[in-house]
């Protein structure tokens, strides 16, 4: 029997939507004996440009993840790097739930000495910082650069690529020549098709997160290895109804 793992969209969509998240996993990246299963969130957020939607996404990937242990998930991964949701489902699940902020910036510490981020919009700043602070990770920071674009995230970069991706390889040299960056990491899993241009066109490496996400988390099922719970300790009183009724 294949071993599931749930990937949470914290952005409600349709199946176009869902297919087009789920096309930044191909085949080749799956180790056999796996099974992904993309899913969006019943409802929420837009866009995730402010703390009003911050709270959304929280509450809403919570929701989608909370059945995922009883429904025969071995893990949960949430594809947002804003790491929406991410201490409260490990709070209350048993199994491994990984995000790809936490795992992005800490492999780009492990790559290089500094890092910037590269993202669509300024609006998306404090994800990052949120979670840049939670880590403990701002000595590592070089920079956050964004190309003032709005994002689509649903039909993400398809279409735009000529300019998008120019934007973007723009900005990632900066980071590089005037910030002092020597690791660039996508700021949104929604950019991963721009992540081949970027790697082929800079010397440094560029980290895409929701691909380095997913590969932690087979890693950590296979070496059998999932979060404290003295960390994220359960609650006394668990109280999914409330999050159901949101959702």
């Amino acid at each position: 029997m294949k071993r599931k793992i749930k990937v949470i969209i914290p952005i409600p969509m349709d199946a176009a939507g869902v297919a087009n998240r789920a096309s930044q996993l191909p085949d080749t990246l799956v180790m056999p004996g796996y099974q992904v299963d993309f899913e969006a969130v019943k409802a929420g957020a837009a866009l995730g440009d402010s703390y009003y939607d911050m709270l959304l996404m929280d509450m809403s990937v919570v929701e989608a993840g909370l059945r995922s242990q009883e429904e025969g998930y071995a893990a949960v991964c949430i594809d947002t790097v804003s790491d929406s949701g991410l201490s409260a489902l490990r709070s209350r699940l048993q199994i491994p739930v990984i995000a790809p902020g936490a795992v992005s910036f800490h492999m780009a510490c492990l790559l290089g000495h500094r890092f910037s981020i590269i993202t669509m919009w300024d609006e998306w700043f404090p994800l990052y910082k949120k979670t840049l602070t939670e880590y403990q990770l701002w000595p590592r920071l070089a920079s956050m650069r964004s190309i003032k674009t709005r994002p689509d995230l649903a039909e993400l970069l398809a279409g735009k690529e000529e300019v998008v991706f120019a934007r973007l390889l723009e900005q990632a040299q900066k980071a590089i020549d005037e910030d002092g960056a020597d690791v660039i990491v996508l700021g949104s899993t929604t950019m991963h098709q721009s992540h081949a241009y970027l790697s082929e066109q800079l010397t440094v490496p560029v980290i895409n997160p929701g691909q380095v996400s997913y590969k932690l988390c087979e890693m950590v099922l296979e070496l059998g290895l999932s979060h404290s719970k003295k960390a994220y300790p359960s609650p006394e009183v668990p109280r999914d109804d409330v999050f159901h009724a949101i959702g």
